[in-house]
């Protein structure tokens, strides 16, 4: 059972699982701005959240 003993030291399974999930981040970026329309829907989604500010400073500066 050497492999368990080695899986139980902090030392060994930190930057193995910091190696995963580095890995597992990269994988996702890839994925999501990999496929060019996806990407290019993501970019034109981006400002959707300030979108309501645009209106409300219309609405004070109005009324």
């Amino acid at each position: 059972m050497p492999l368990m003993d080695w899986f139980a030291h902090p030392e060994n399974t930190k930057p193995l699982g910091l190696l995963i999930f580095f890995i597992t981040f990269c994988l996702i970026v890839l994925w999501v701005y990999g496929n060019g329309k996806r990407g290019q829907k993501l970019e034109e989604h981006k400002n959707i959240p300030f979108l309501d500010d645009d209106d409300e400073m219309k609405d004070k500066s109005n009324g």
